[in-house]
């Protein structure tokens, strides 16, 4: 149990060079993948109910999520995806938007809880969206908007999902500084998301209800 913890421990102050050598000592030691990933998973979940309490701030929380994607980077060799992902996620901000941090730390934070994050990154069409649903097959698709002029791109992206008959595959979350619950339910979005901690509980939460 000493090298999960080293691997917590250097995980929650966002030391990479820290964490990606007690992962390489973990994995040395006879560990397996299930069990550092558990461990490091388990941080996450610390840092975003943080993070929602604004006991973290952004630039804490990315320095932390580097830090986790480089230990994953050393684990993806040993990773199955059937045994860990407990689901996948199209993510990406709107056409017209060039805004990332949002986005980035929700895709930090849903990473963390497991999730398989496909990031189409910024200015994303609604085409691309329903391109990638369609390669992907993804459980959730998430949208963010930092302009109020790039807000009409969710509600044409949602349009064009429902024409190509995909509506019913997925689960659609928005957020973003100009984004309300009204406008949420205004476009046909199944969640609105205030900050990326609520979007990974929603997430949580819809997942632990199918398995009920």
């Amino acid at each position: 149990m000493e090298k999960l913890f080293a691997i917590s421990e250097s995980l929650r102050k966002g030391n990479s060079i820290e964490t990606r050598h007690n992962v390489i000592a973990a994995i040395n030691a006879g560990y397996t993948y299930k069990e550092i990933l558990e461990s490091m998973l388990e941080v996450m979940k610390v840092v975003g109910d943080q993070f929602k309490k604004n006991e973290l701030f952004i630039p804490e929380v990315l320095i932390v999520g580097r830090a986790f994607n480089i230990a994953l980077d050393v684990l993806a060799p040993l990773l199955k995806d059937e045994d860990h992902c407990v689901g996948t996620l199209v993510i990406g901000t709107v056409r017209g938007d060039l805004h990332n941090i949002g986005k980035n730390l929700v895709k930090i934070f849903m990473v963390g809880a497991g999730l398989n994050v496909i990031d189409l990154g910024v200015d994303v069409s609604p085409r691309a969206f329903v391109e990638a649903i369609k390669i992907h097959q993804p459980d959730f698709v998430a949208m963010s908007a930092l302009l109020t002029t790039t807000m009409v791109q969710i509600n044409q992206t949602i349009k064009e999902i429902n024409e190509e008959g995909l509506r019913d595959q997925v689960k659609i979350i928005i957020g973003g500084a100009p984004i309300t619950s009204d406008f949420a339910n205004n476009v046909g979005a199944d969640f609105y998301a205030p900050d990326a901690a609520s979007a990974v509980d929603m997430v949580r939460n819809h997942i632990r209800e199918k398995k009920q």
